[in-house]
């Protein structure tokens, strides 16, 4: 008995050194966790934002000295825009209705968030799903429930996001993505077709892993953007109308619009909050919705007037309403601004007022130092007249066509290479 009485003292001496050296806190009584990833040091670890010093050598009775190592921190993690849609129309379904749409992400990361938006009316969603899109409408992994606040769906009222609790779903760079939801109601909806291999179907299958069936739907509808948790890095949105949303025929795809097109170049997102027909008393008053509202964007780029002229606004006023839009933008990225592409007609009013103001704001944005100029004018007009289009550029006096657009992004990923640091 007194050995054992002799031992338990030795010990109990060992196990105050300790403590007395911040290697135990035992003041609750509860034991220590063995759990993976876990040691005495990250006890009393300074917080991640402070320098983390050398923990001291400890002694042992026995005359063994050990040093705690200190723990790694983690590498930072952010949630960033992957996709994004303005989504400034509007569509409804009477009836509960899947749509399956395939869309780019930008991206890399583990997890994943999905804001959707409501059209002109309320809005009920009852599940959605994300996994890898596969040929067809079919899915290439199985589809991960999304969940809102713990819940399955929700019900919104006008114009209103909603965005999903994050949910783990590994996505790389320009991944291929199907977003399955079943909802009724009015949803916000993109003016053009741009999404091919996307679809809807009558009835509740967001978790059909085969082909979805029903028809082809193209337009983006109710997803607004697709946020992704990963390193942290710049991240672009890019603000116009048609010409960035990426019309060109009655079929399109956003893929092959200028924003798409620079952020295949560069690697970074690049996401399209253009919006066909817009104008700047639109974008001003959307933007906090459209724009604003998404978190971890970097740089704005913008391209807009070109629906402004002719349209019974002075060349001043559009200057004050691009100066508007800067106002609200600057605080959150970095501005970028480009100059109006030629236009080589008008739908309404006068030509030449149009050809004249578009030559006045355009030397305004070349001379203004609130955001950098990215010249698109210079490289899509002919030499010899500032009012049309090089060969094979457009596609109806107005609207780039796929190689202007490509002409368009070589010149945008210049600028940013050259100005930007990337």
């Amino acid at each position: 008995m007194g050995v054992r009485k002799a031992l338990r003292w030795s010990w109990v001496g060992a196990l105050g050194l300790l403590a007395g050296c911040g290697g135990i806190d035992d003041s609750d009584g509860a034991p220590l966790s063995s759990g993976p990833g876990r040691s005495d040091a990250e006890v009393t670890a300074p917080a991640p934002t402070q320098s983390v010093e050398a923990a001291p050598t400890l002694t042992l009775h026995d005359g063994r000295k050990v040093q705690a190592t200190p723990p790694v921190a983690p590498a930072p993690v952010a949630f960033q825009p992957g996709f994004h849609q303005a989504l400034r129309g509007s569509g409804y379904a009477g009836s509960v209705t899947t749509y399956r749409l395939r869309v780019p992400v930008g991206r890399t990361g583990a997890r994943v968030r999905v804001t959707f938006r409501s059209g002109d009316g309320a809005m009920t969603l009852q599940r959605a799903t994300v996994a890898k899109a596969g040929p067809g409408g079919a899915l290439a992994s199985a589809p991960v429930a999304l969940t809102f606040s713990g819940k399955p769906g929700f019900t919104t009222g006008t114009r209103t996001l909603v965005t999903s609790d994050p949910v783990t779903f590994p996505v790389g760079f320009r991944d291929e993505v199907a977003l399955s939801f079943e909802a009724q109601g009015s949803m916000g909806q993109s003016t053009i077709d741009a999404f091919p291999g996307s679809y809807a179907r009558s009835g509740a299958y967001a978790t059909t892993q085969g082909a979805l069936g029903g028809q082809e739907w193209e337009k983006a509808i109710a997803v607004a953007t697709v946020d992704v948790e990963g390193a942290p890095g710049r991240a672009f949105v890019t603000i116009g109308d048609s010409i960035t949303e990426g019309y060109m025929d009655t079929k399109n795809d956003t893929r092959n619009a200028w924003p798409a097109l620079v952020e295949a170049q560069l690697g970074v997102p690049v996401v399209n909050s253009g919006a066909s027909g817009q104008g700047f008393f639109d974008a001003n008053a959307q933007l906090p919705q459209e724009v604003l509202a998404m978190q971890g964007f970097t740089d704005c780029i913008v391209l807009l007037g070109t629906n402004d002229l002719a349209s019974d606004l002075t060349v001043a006023k559009l200057e004050q309403r691009m100066t508007e839009l800067f106002d609200q933008l600057q605080p959150r990225c970095r501005l970028w601004v480009s100059t109006l592409l030629p236009k080589e007609k008008t739908n309404y009013g006068s030509y030449e007022e149009v050809k004249a103001q578009r030559h006045e704001f355009n030397a305004w944005i070349r001379g203004q130092t609130r955001a950098e100029v990215i010249d698109l004018e210079a490289v899509t007009r002919q030499p010899g007249n500032v009012d049309l289009f090089l060969d094979g550029l457009e596609v109806d006096g107005i609207h780039p066509s796929a190689q202007g657009h490509r002409v368009m992004a070589n010149e945008v990923v210049r600028v940013l290479k050259e100005k930007g640091g990337l």
